[in-house]
Protein backbone atom coordinates (compact mmCIF):
# COMPACT_ATOMS: atom_id res chain seq x y z
CA UNK A 1 0.00 0.00 0.00
CA UNK A 2 1.36 3.49 -0.75
CA UNK A 3 1.45 6.38 1.65
CA UNK A 4 -1.55 8.18 -0.23
CA UNK A 5 -3.27 4.55 -0.08
CA UNK A 6 -2.13 4.31 3.34
CA UNK A 7 -3.81 7.97 4.32
CA UNK A 8 -6.70 7.55 2.64
CA UNK A 9 -7.55 3.82 4.03
CA UNK A 10 -5.57 4.03 7.59
CA UNK A 11 -7.48 0.62 8.90
CA UNK A 12 -7.90 -0.54 4.71
CA UNK A 13 -10.95 -0.67 3.02
CA UNK A 14 -14.05 -2.14 4.48
CA UNK A 15 -14.05 -6.28 3.91
CA UNK A 16 -17.54 -7.84 4.35
CA UNK A 17 -17.10 -9.98 7.16
CA UNK A 18 -17.69 -13.94 6.93
CA UNK A 19 -19.60 -14.76 10.15
CA UNK A 20 -21.13 -12.23 12.09
CA UNK A 21 -21.98 -13.80 15.43
CA UNK A 22 -23.99 -12.62 18.36
CA UNK A 23 -20.70 -11.70 20.20
CA UNK A 24 -18.96 -9.54 16.91
CA UNK A 25 -22.89 -7.62 16.76
CA UNK A 26 -22.53 -6.82 20.83
CA UNK A 27 -18.60 -5.71 20.38
CA UNK A 28 -19.82 -3.80 17.63
CA UNK A 29 -22.69 -1.95 18.76
CA UNK A 30 -20.11 -1.01 21.73
CA UNK A 31 -18.24 0.77 19.07
CA UNK A 32 -21.42 2.41 17.79
CA UNK A 33 -22.43 3.53 21.55
CA UNK A 34 -18.80 4.77 22.78
CA UNK A 35 -17.75 6.65 19.70
CA UNK A 36 -19.14 9.87 20.36
CA UNK A 37 -17.54 10.22 23.46
CA UNK A 38 -14.08 9.05 21.93
CA UNK A 39 -14.04 11.29 19.07
CA UNK A 40 -15.12 14.15 21.24
CA UNK A 41 -11.92 13.07 23.39
CA UNK A 42 -9.60 13.56 20.07
CA UNK A 43 -10.60 16.28 19.04
CA UNK A 44 -12.09 18.63 21.89
CA UNK A 45 -8.71 20.32 22.44
CA UNK A 46 -8.30 21.08 18.44
CA UNK A 47 -7.95 25.20 17.34
CA UNK A 48 -9.76 26.42 14.43
CA UNK A 49 -6.58 26.00 12.66
CA UNK A 50 -6.31 22.78 13.10
CA UNK A 51 -10.21 21.59 13.06
CA UNK A 52 -9.31 23.65 9.56
CA UNK A 53 -6.29 20.95 8.79
CA UNK A 54 -6.83 18.28 5.35
CA UNK A 55 -6.26 14.82 7.06
CA UNK A 56 -3.91 14.01 4.03
CA UNK A 57 -2.98 16.69 0.73
CA UNK A 58 -6.45 16.56 -1.49
CA UNK A 59 -8.46 15.15 0.93
CA UNK A 60 -10.88 16.90 3.56
CA UNK A 61 -10.25 19.45 6.57
CA UNK A 62 -10.83 17.85 10.66
CA UNK A 63 -14.09 19.87 9.89
CA UNK A 64 -14.95 18.48 7.10
CA UNK A 65 -14.89 14.88 8.46
CA UNK A 66 -16.56 15.63 11.55
CA UNK A 67 -19.48 17.15 9.32
CA UNK A 68 -18.94 14.28 7.37
CA UNK A 69 -19.61 11.48 10.19
CA UNK A 70 -23.09 13.44 10.86
CA UNK A 71 -24.02 13.70 7.84
CA UNK A 72 -23.23 9.59 7.24
CA UNK A 73 -24.34 8.48 10.46
CA UNK A 74 -27.74 10.61 10.42
CA UNK A 75 -28.85 8.72 6.73
CA UNK A 76 -27.31 5.20 8.77
CA UNK A 77 -29.89 5.53 11.18
CA UNK A 78 -32.40 6.32 8.37
CA UNK A 79 -31.57 3.44 6.44
CA UNK A 80 -31.38 0.96 9.50
CA UNK A 81 -35.33 2.54 10.20
CA UNK A 82 -36.06 1.91 6.81
CA UNK A 83 -34.73 -1.48 6.91
CA UNK A 84 -36.91 -2.99 10.19
CA UNK A 85 -39.75 -1.07 8.91
CA UNK A 86 -40.00 -2.15 5.33
CA UNK A 87 -39.16 -5.26 3.18
CA UNK A 88 -35.87 -4.25 1.51
CA UNK A 89 -36.33 -0.68 0.68
CA UNK A 90 -34.03 1.29 -1.41
CA UNK A 91 -31.74 3.74 -0.20
CA UNK A 92 -31.43 6.45 -1.33
CA UNK A 93 -27.68 7.87 -2.32
CA UNK A 94 -26.57 11.06 -1.86
CA UNK A 95 -23.06 12.79 -3.06
CA UNK A 96 -21.02 12.94 0.19
CA UNK A 97 -18.29 14.88 -1.77
CA UNK A 98 -20.69 17.64 -2.77
CA UNK A 99 -22.16 17.77 0.73
CA UNK A 100 -18.35 18.10 2.35
CA UNK A 101 -18.22 21.19 0.29
CA UNK A 102 -21.52 22.78 1.62
CA UNK A 103 -21.13 25.78 4.03
CA UNK A 104 -22.46 23.62 6.73
CA UNK A 105 -19.91 21.25 6.44
CA UNK A 106 -16.79 23.80 5.76
CA UNK A 107 -17.46 26.94 7.74
CA UNK A 108 -19.66 26.09 10.96
CA UNK A 109 -18.03 25.40 14.17
CA UNK A 110 -18.09 21.37 15.29
CA UNK A 111 -20.53 21.36 18.37
CA UNK A 112 -23.83 21.48 16.03
CA UNK A 113 -22.37 17.83 14.74
CA UNK A 114 -20.85 16.78 17.53
CA UNK A 115 -24.12 17.39 18.97
CA UNK A 116 -25.84 15.40 15.90
CA UNK A 117 -23.24 12.51 15.90
CA UNK A 118 -24.11 11.90 19.83
CA UNK A 119 -27.62 11.76 19.59
CA UNK A 120 -27.54 9.86 16.69
CA UNK A 121 -25.55 7.68 18.29
CA UNK A 122 -27.55 7.28 21.50
CA UNK A 123 -30.56 6.55 19.19
CA UNK A 124 -28.88 4.18 17.13
CA UNK A 125 -27.63 2.29 19.91
CA UNK A 126 -31.12 1.87 21.85
CA UNK A 127 -32.31 0.38 18.42
CA UNK A 128 -29.47 -1.81 17.46
CA UNK A 129 -29.90 -3.46 21.30
CA UNK A 130 -33.52 -3.96 20.89
CA UNK A 131 -33.26 -6.19 17.48
CA UNK A 132 -33.47 -9.45 17.58
CA UNK A 133 -31.53 -11.71 15.92
CA UNK A 134 -34.23 -12.28 12.74
CA UNK A 135 -34.33 -8.26 12.82
CA UNK A 136 -30.69 -7.97 11.99
CA UNK A 137 -31.03 -10.18 8.97
CA UNK A 138 -33.64 -7.93 7.26
CA UNK A 139 -32.02 -5.74 4.25
CA UNK A 140 -32.13 -2.54 2.10
CA UNK A 141 -31.05 -2.26 -1.39
CA UNK A 142 -28.58 0.04 -2.26
CA UNK A 143 -29.10 1.37 -6.40
CA UNK A 144 -25.43 2.54 -6.71
CA UNK A 145 -24.06 -0.61 -5.72
CA UNK A 146 -27.35 -2.98 -7.01
CA UNK A 147 -26.87 -4.81 -4.22
CA UNK A 148 -29.10 -5.59 -0.93
CA UNK A 149 -27.15 -5.22 1.97
CA UNK A 150 -28.54 -7.50 5.71
CA UNK A 151 -28.25 -5.85 8.99
CA UNK A 152 -25.29 -7.48 10.21
CA UNK A 153 -23.11 -6.14 7.27
CA UNK A 154 -24.20 -2.71 7.07
CA UNK A 155 -23.26 -2.34 11.07
CA UNK A 156 -19.91 -4.18 10.00
CA UNK A 157 -19.99 -1.35 7.56
CA UNK A 158 -20.31 1.50 10.25
CA UNK A 159 -17.68 -0.01 12.21
CA UNK A 160 -15.47 0.68 10.11
CA UNK A 161 -16.61 3.67 8.98
CA UNK A 162 -16.30 5.16 12.43
CA UNK A 163 -12.79 3.38 12.76
CA UNK A 164 -11.91 4.24 9.45
CA UNK A 165 -12.52 8.45 10.14
CA UNK A 166 -11.22 8.04 13.51
CA UNK A 167 -7.77 7.50 12.50
CA UNK A 168 -7.66 10.15 9.83
CA UNK A 169 -7.96 12.46 12.60
CA UNK A 170 -5.63 10.61 14.69
CA UNK A 171 -3.07 9.91 12.35
CA UNK A 172 -3.26 13.46 11.54
CA UNK A 173 -2.79 14.33 15.23
CA UNK A 174 0.52 12.37 15.27
CA UNK A 175 1.83 13.81 12.73
CA UNK A 176 1.95 17.07 13.24
CA UNK A 177 2.71 16.25 17.02
CA UNK A 178 -0.45 18.00 18.34
CA UNK A 179 -1.23 16.83 21.75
Amino acid sequence: MDNLEQKRFPIGRFEIPENICDIKLNEYIKVIKDFPNKLKNLIEDFSDDQLDTQYREGGWTVRQLINHIADSHMNSLIRLKLALTEENPTIKPYDEAKFAELQDSVNMPIKPAMRIIKGTHQRWTVLLKAMTNKQFERTFHHPEHNESYNLRVYLANYVWHCNHHFAHIENLRKEKNWS
